[in-house]
């Protein structure tokens, strides 16, 4: 299993658009994907359209039973196989600025169980292959917790001033939680909402590749209004069906193929330098 923490520490970047956009890109591909919405806003939640549930994600961060776990995951609206840990407002209690050990744990103690929970369960269906977590904006208890949980992050920002500064304190943030998950690596930083013929973003862009380097993914996702349209209504870009939509179904799926091929290649060791190299860092 794969899991991604998706975040940025600014924001407006279209951060859940990119969740969204992976999402619906692994259910076009029948890979079984969980989101987990740790933003208090629940907007991942929310366009997702899972089931009811007797818990949500605060309960689970409260008590990572699987006996919890299981109540607190549905099946979102979008298809078979794409299945959210739902969000609520009442996470924002969890977001605490200077968490333990134990608090910054239990999302990690958590998301282990997935494998049982499948194993107690002969109508659950098969296991989940990727999880994706969708972290708000700011480094708290919630922000960490993903870092702490996660294989790989995943960077987001926009080709501005304002965000180039976030993504370099994400990325900061991604170096100092690896004292808990020495396993943690960036996966890249993804380029959203770009407008190609706008001078200040090929600026920014230059800017993002010059500190970043190779950490910069070839992926950029252009700025279209379908994205917004789609969610509005409830449904993946990739079933919107507009040449805008198509475009940014491409650029998603290729995004998706960069998650799964480096995830998968990471198989060494932390601190194991060539094998880092490998996976594409």
């Amino acid at each position: 299993m794969r899991s991604v923490a998706v975040l940025s520490l600014k924001g407006g970047v279209g951060k859940t658009s990119v969740v969204l956009g992976l999402a619906g890109a692994a259910l076009q591909r029948g890979i079984r994907t969980l989101v987990v919405d740790l933003d208090p806003q629940g907007n991942s939640t929310a366009t997702l359209d899972p089931g009811e549930t007797n818990a949500s994600l605060a309960d689970v961060l409260i008590d990572p039973r699987l006996s919890v776990l299981r109540e607190a995951i549905a099946p979102s609206a979008w298809g078979e196989g794409l299945d959210v840990l739902v969000g609520a407002e009442e996470v924002e209690a969890h977001n605490q600025p200077d968490p333990d050990a134990d608090e910054l744990g239990r999302l990690d103690h958590a998301l282990s169980k997935l494998d049982d929970l499948v194993d107690s369960s002969s109508e659950y269906g098969a296991a989940y292959r990727l999880v994706i977590m969708d972290c708000p904006p700011s480094l708290g208890q919630l922000t960490r917790s993903a870092l702490v949980a996660a294989n790989r992050a995943l960077l987001v920002t926009e080709p501005t001033i304002y965000s180039v500064t976030g993504v370099q304190r994400a990325f900061e943030a991604v170096q100092h939680e690896r004292v808990h998950n020495p396993g943690l690596q960036p996966l890249g930083v993804v380029i959203n909402r770009v407008r190609i013929r706008s001078i200040e973003h090929s600026y920014r862009i230059q800017e993002l590749r010059e500190i970043f380097g190779p950490l910069v993914l070839p992926t950029v996702l252009p700025d279209r209004s379908a994205v917004q349209h789609a969610q509005g209504a409830g449904l993946p870009i990739q079933r919107w069906g507009t040449p805008a939509a198509r475009e940014m179904t491409v650029a998603f799926d290729a995004l998706l193929s960069r998650v799964l091929r480096i995830t998968q290649l990471r198989r060494r060791p932390a601190g194991d330098e060539a094998g880092i190299l490998e996976a594409g860092v």
